[in-house]
Parts: structure tokens; sequence; C-alpha cells
């Protein structure tokens, strides 16, 4: 085995016939290095080529792993019918290629039979052939893999060293592409790394733990959800505008099977039947005036995950009809094409609207209606839900104040202020009230000087009084603590506590709301 010193420019190949063909040869692997953005691809092409205008009988890339610093086969010609080339790791010293990759040096062996550190893990090299081994570095620092060959026959000492500088060539020329495999894998990794890092952030966000309330009602409502998300079932929320419906399908699809699919939605009020097509179904290029090019509607972008059509009870009979064949067909045209194209996605529906009462008016299709209205899930509006406020409201104002770098709490009196008002634009009505109280806070408390509630559209009034002078006089600052020892007097049973104060048992559980008192303060 000879470790040949790296060549320079001056030397020069004996035969003209031979400098022709390698000349030839550089060329084609200048073109599989352009074929594809695929490293793995490309690399599988150069071996071909090597194959095909170089006479060589084996070819074999080997790359150096970051991770480890072995050797691994990357590509080999002839092709590996066993799944076996890929999983062969030389480390440094490690048999012929591996002493390229430790010396840094090209390696030339007249027969590699004659070789014992000839090991040929893979079983793909003839031992009774010569064997070139070329190091691949770039420039003249980091060693990045190991270029090997098999000339066809058994050549001359002369033509055997013009076949080392050729294949020398060739390894310059492989250098870009191996930092381009380094560098795509990398950025993948990361990609991978960060999509699970953002899908697990969007499953903390949108599981049921966080979705906050504690009535009944919500219970009820976190249970048909629970329901319903294992399943691929056409769900319809409704509810009044602000009660969280939004909140509601991202809950089901991320705790779904499809949570590693998109989740696409659109609001269907906000466009005219000519643009709804286009955003749901996509159209061909030049289908209609501006359309430059050809784009992928929102049913093909949620193909294989949830897609979320927001305010359906908006979109007029004519296109009720056209959304009714894909859900009944799973398949459709973009705007301009002629051909169908079918697609996996499971519809979540929301509505505001009285469709049974639009059906009879003959505004909305009843077999569209009964489609979606497979499984229906009813939000309940915030005042049907009072015993909620508490808590919703620190939830927002926690927001509001991360959004302000600024602490900020409510007070009690501000808690029945916003206890005791109906909220018809419910939890949307209720953050907009909190951030305005912000912006009028002065401190870190907010008072309910600052909040304004609206009782009448763009009617905003400012509410001091928060009850009757009675009921505030009944809570007053000592309020929470006497509710806190009759509890603890009666065993924490609130029928014992309410009996002891004096109140009702609603009495007291309102007490246990409006002052936040939980397990940890007992």
């Amino acid at each position: 085995m000879e470790l040949l010193e790296p060549f320079t420019e001056n030397v020069v190949f004996a035969e003209n016939g031979l400098a022709s063909t390698y000349l030839h040869a550089l060329f084609h692997v200048g073109r599989a290095l352009q074929v594809s953005n695929d490293p793995r691809y490309t690399m599988q092409s150069v071996v071909e080529t090597l194959h095909q205008y170089a006479d060589m009988t084996n070819v074999v890339i080997t790359l150096v792993e970051p991770q480890t610093g072995a050797l691994f086969v990357n590509a080999v010609f002839p092709p590996d019918p066993r799944p076996l080339s890929g999983n062969v790791r030389y480390h440094p010293g490690e048999g012929v290629l591996g002493t390229v990759l430790a010396a840094g040096r090209t390696v030339l062996i007249h027969r590699a039979a004659d070789e014992p550190r000839f090991l040929n893990k893979s079983g793909l090299l003839n031992r009774q052939l010569p064997f070139i081994g070329v190091p691949i570095r770039v420039e003249t620092q980091e060693l990045v893999g190991v270029l090997a060959a098999q000339p066809s026959a058994i050549w001359s000492e002369e033509q055997l060293v013009h076949q080392a500088w050729f294949l020398e060539m060739v390894s310059h020329l492989l250098v870009q592409s191996i930092l381009l495999a380094r560098k795509v894998e990398e950025e993948k990794r990361e990609l991978a790394d960060q999509r699970d890092r953002l899908l697990m952030e969007v499953r903390n966000r949108y599981g049921f733990d966080n979705v906050i309330g504690r009535s009944n009602t919500m219970r009820q409502v976190f249970e048909q959800v629970r329901l319903v998300a294992r399943w691929n079932t056409t769900v319809l929320i409704r509810g009044e505008s602000g009660t969280g419906k939004e909140l509601i399908a991202h809950a089901i699809h991320f705790n779904s099977p499809r949570n590693r699919a998109p989740f696409i939605k659109l609001n269907c009020a906000a466009l005219p039947d000519n643009l709804l097509e286009s955003e749901l179904f996509g159209h061909e290029k030049g289908s209609f005036t501006g359309a430059a090019s050809m784009r992928r509607g929102r049913f093909e972008l949620a193909h294989g995950g949830t897609l979320f059509l927001d305010e359906l009870g908006e979109i007029s009979p004519i296109f009720q009809a056209k959304l009714l064949r894909v859900l009944q067909e799973g398949e459709f045209e973009r705007v301009g094409g002629e051909q169908s194209i079918r697609v996996d996605v499971r519809i979540i529906a929301a509505t505001n609207r009285n469709l049974e009462e639009m059906v009879q008016r003959g505004q909305f299709r009843k077999d569209l209606y009964y489609r979606l209205n497979v499984m229906a899930i009813t939000l309940p509006p915030l005042r049907g839900r009072k015993e909620d406020i508490p808590e919703i409201a620190r939830f927002l104002l926690a927001r509001i104040a991360r959004r302000q770098g600024r602490r900020l709490a409510l007070s009690d009196a501000s808690l029945r202020v916003l206890f005791k008002h109906d909220w018809p634009g419910n939890v949307r009505e209720l953050e907009n009230c909190l951030e305005r109280a912000a912006v009028m806070c002065e401190g870190t408390t907010i008072a309910p000087e600052n909040i304004q509630l609206t009782h009448e559209m763009g009617n905003q009034i400012s509410l001091p009084v928060c009850l009757p002078v009675e009921e505030e006089e009944e809570m007053g600052e000592g309020e929470k603590e006497r509710v806190i020892q009759a509890l603890r007097k009666s065993g924490w049973v609130k029928a014992k506590a309410a009996r002891l104060l004096g109140l009702t048992p609603r009495q007291i559980a309102y007490r246990i709301k409006i002052f936040n008192i939980e397990t940890e303060t007992f």
C-alpha cells in the first residue's frame, strides 16, 4: 500500500487519450453535481458517472459523521441491493478507508487482496483489482470524507497514479455538495426540533387543562370535546360571538390523531363568493385576471389535517351547493381547472347564526345543514357561566400585563363590578374591558373607577358603584378572613360555614369565588 503525497498542478498525463477520457469524465461529473438539490441523490449520480465515463468498476463515497468522526458509506456503485452499505462505519485508522481518514493522504493499492488492511466490510469491492482511496477535504483543513474507486483492470504504475490524480480532482468537486449535504441535514434537524417545540407549545396552549372554565356547562363542553377529538367526525361549534369557538376548534385538532398535520382556518364572512371559492379550492394560472400563477386552496393545504370554517352561516346558497359537493365526495377542482383533486380533511365549522331558522326560511340548504350538524357543540355565553369570570379575568389580565411589561392585579371590588355585568360581547368584551382598565390604571391594582362597561353599543360608562350599599357593607374589608375562619371551623364544609355566617349556600359560594379562596389558601 502506497501513501501518495498530494498532487500538484505540474502533474501531466502521459497519454493524450487518457487525458481526453478524464476531461470527458470531469465534464459529466460536473453535470451530475447540478442535477438535484438532494445531496444523497447527487452522490449516487457521481459514482454512477465515474463508472460510466472513467472506467471505474466499483466506486464508494464515504462521509465523516460529525457526531462520531467515523466514515459511513453514503453512495456505492454498483448499487447495493441490501440495506447494508449505509450502516457500515470505518473509524480513523480502521482498514484502508480508515487509514486515508487518519493520514489525510491518498492510498494506492495495486491489488486489493495483497493488503491485509483491506476490510471490504460492505462486501461490494473486488479483491483482485487495484484500489484507490482519496481524501475529500475542505481546502487544506477539515477532512469531510473519502472517495474510493477500483479501476476496471490492473493497469501500469503510471496509469494508476494518473487515475489517483483524476480522483483527487473529482474529490475537490465533491466538497461543495458534501458541505451542502451537511447544511441541509443540520437545517432538517433544526426544523424538526423547532417543529417539535412548537407542537409541544401548541399542545400545551390548547390542552384541555388550559382552556379556562370550571362551571358545569363548560365541563360538559370539555367532555364533548374529549370524545369527539379522537375521531374524524365533522363538528359544528355553535355559540355567540366572542365565546371562544376558534379556541375549541384548536383544542379538538391538537388533541386528535391529526395533530401533526396542518390546522387551516378561514373566516367565511370576510370574503365574497368568487374570492371564497378561490381561497377554498385554489385556482389555476390565468383562470381570472390577476391569477399570475397556480395557487393551492385551503382544502389542499389542510390535506391530512383539519379545516376550520368560521362564520359558516354567512355563505350564500350558491356557494353552499359547491361546499356540499366537496363534503360529500371529498374532491373538487381548482378555479379554472379540470382535474379533480381528492383530499382527506376533517371539517370543523362554527357559526353564531340560528341555522334551523335559516333552513326554514330557505337561506341555508337543509342537506348541507345535516352534513355539518353531525356533532354539535354549543358554547354558553359568559353571562351563563359567571362563576368562571374571576378565573378568566385573572388569566386575561396576566396576558395584558405581559404585553405591557408590568404587573397588574384586580381588586376584589373591581372583580365584583365584572361579576355584575352581563357581557353581551362575552370573553372578547371582557378582554377589551380589562385592556382599557389597564391603560387607565396608573398603579398595579385595577380599581372599580378604572373599569368602563358597555351597556349599549358604543356607550361606555364608568361604574364606581358595584353593588347595593348593604351588600358592599356586608362584603367589607374583613369579609374574606371571616369566610376563611368559618370554613376552618366547619371542617371546610360549605353548608356548615354558611350557617355559621348566616348566609345561604349560594352566597358563600359567591364569596369563595369572588375572594379567590382556594385550597392553597386553606
